[in-house]
């Protein structure tokens, strides 16, 4: 948190001074957009066209939607999700989770408009998921191992 202004001193001084420790301090380093070009202004702009223009600036993603709407892309890009997954137990384990969350959305009220959303089928996920998978190179056949030499003995 930053330290009070002391008395005496002008307020723009007092910013001034704050600047100039977080710079010293490296706090504007490496910040996302630094050397860039700062976006054309066109002219005067609204609340609503600041928010549009932040809005596209975000990630894109479920996170404007109400959650029932939300709980149906999740549904649509789950199969998208699960080909990014390496083992079936980790596959089955986020199909249940969804469905867990489809069925808990069953019993409580969600806000957004009434939208019913099924839950996946494991096994027809999975087996899809299997299939995206490269088929495993077969296993090279053992090498034989070289004959050994009895060696004889001669009995006393």
């Amino acid at each position: 948190m930053t330290q009070r202004k002391p008395e005496g001193m002008s307020f723009e001084t007092w910013v001034d001074h704050q600047i100039r420790t977080a710079d010293e301090r490296g706090a504007f380093a490496d910040l996302p957009g630094a050397g860039k070009p700062l976006p054309k202004d066109d002219g005067p702009q609204d609340s609503y066209a600041w928010a549009l223009a932040w809005a596209r600036r975000q990630e894109p993603g479920a996170a404007f939607l109400p959650p029932s709407l939300a709980l149906g892309r999740e549904r649509d890009d789950l199969p998208d999700r699960l080909a990014a997954l390496h083992r079936e137990d980790r596959v089955r384990a986020a199909v249940r989770e969804f469905n867990d969350r489809v069925a808990a959305s069953w019993r409580t009220p969600l806000d957004g408009p009434p939208v019913v959303v099924r839950q996946h089928d494991e096994e027809a996920l999975v087996a899809a998921w299997l299939a995206s998978r490269p088929a495993p190179e077969p296993a090279a056949p053992p090498a034989a191992a070289p004959a050994r030499r009895r060696r004889w003995r001669r009995s006393r």
